[in-house]
């Protein structure tokens, strides 16, 4: 599969270590380079330039998929790009595509910026871990940072369960059984049904998407399983807002105990600019699920978890603003990034650093 067209591209993409590609009729092939879009110094992208690369990446029951949604998100291993993650969709009549470029290996922890907690986390034997972020914040990456960590160190079961499969885990001390949508399963919730039926000990959702996940989800981390899964959420506050406001009346009241029961952590994230511009710096919100915090969910309390958070430092909670504050004072970021991505950004003090 391929055209030689999209293989120089792609090809590119690697030797700038671009994160994606985007191929859209009427503008150049366009690079994201940590985190900001570059075009290529070349002919804008025509309709029959895209259609051909899309025909030559797509086997033919995709390609009927495809015709019939007009949109449609897959696997693709390139053997010179590697792994990649092409989401195709329409647009004035035209076939387009973003690529995200997925990566060979798992980074370490520390390379990552990730606290240690976030291994206490993953050692956890039952409940729900959420990491949370907007479109591109890492989110995937930390997953299956965490996931590699189970496999290395704990004799069980692993299935999960993604759309498309981005990370391929090899079995260490687990077995690891990646169900990629479409390929695998016909539908994530009719997949994320069945796979308590397989008799797994830590089950990976890509992201839960609706109250039938979050149902699902919450009743397999109170039955002993450990669920790790992702949500687009920016705050730990907000992100369980969304869960308990999918639900109303009774149905609201249960999850809130089941979610106060099993919750044994939240970690938001955000990818930013460094102060050089040649890469990208984590920065995070990092919530524990101690007495105080399952008592305000239990509550229903969610607007006083920030003062929890902030009381909490040395039990390893982190709030978004006092991460930002330290990467600022460390010189990773500039005070015009903390600022505008802080929720208090008054509280920040220019030349501080």
């Amino acid at each position: 599969m391929s055209t030689p067209k999209l293989d120089q591209l792609l090809v590119a993409a690697s030797d700038s270590e671009a994160s994606d590609l985007h191929l859209i009729v009427g503008v150049p092939p366009a690079y994201r380079v940590n985190g900001e879009i570059i075009l290529a110094d070349s002919d804008a992208l025509t309709g029959e330039d895209t259609a051909e690369m899309v025909e030559g990446l797509l086997n033919e029951p995709q390609r009927r998929k495809f015709e019939e949604a007009w949109e449609l998100c897959v696997s693709i291993r390139h053997p010179d790009a590697g792994r990649i993650r092409a989401t195709f969709y329409r647009h004035n009549g035209f076939p387009e595509m973003s690529l995200r470029f997925c990566g060979e290996r798992i980074p370490s922890r520390e390379y990552l910026g990730l606290p240690e907690r976030v291994d206490e986390l993953a050692r956890k034997p039952n409940g729900l871990i959420l990491i949370t972020g907007a479109t591109g914040a890492g989110k995937t990456t930390t997953l299956n940072y965490m996931l590699d960590l189970i496999n290395s160190e704990r004799r069980c079961k692993i299935v999960t369960i993604e759309d498309p499969v981005e990370f391929v885990h090899s079995n260490k001390k687990a077995i690891v059984v990646q169900q990629e949508v479409l390929t695998d399963v016909r539908s994530f919730n009719s997949a994320f049904h069945h796979v308590l039926r397989q008799d797994p000990d830590v089950i990976v959702v890509g992201e839960i998407r609706d109250h039938e996940a979050v149902a699902t989800a919450l009743t397999a981390a109170e039955t002993g399983h450990l669920v790790l899964a992702t949500l687009h959420s920016p705050s730990v506050a907000q992100s369980l807002e969304r869960i308990i406001g999918v639900f109303e009346g009774s149905m609201q009241k249960q999850i809130i105990l089941q979610l106060a029961n099993s919750l044994q952590g939240i970690i938001a994230q955000d990818l930013l600019p460094a102060v050089d511009r040649n890469r990208r710096v984590l920065a995070y919100e990092l919530l524990l699920a101690n007495g105080a915090v399952r008592n305000l969910i239990r509550e229903n309390q969610l607007h006083q978890l920030e003062n929890v958070v902030q009381m909490s430092r040395k039990e390893g909670m982190v709030l978004m603003d006092n991460c930002l504050n330290d990467l600022y004072l460390k010189c990773l970021i500039t005070y015009d990034v903390a600022t505008s991505r802080a929720k208090h950004p008054e509280n920040f003090a220019r030349g501080r650093a």
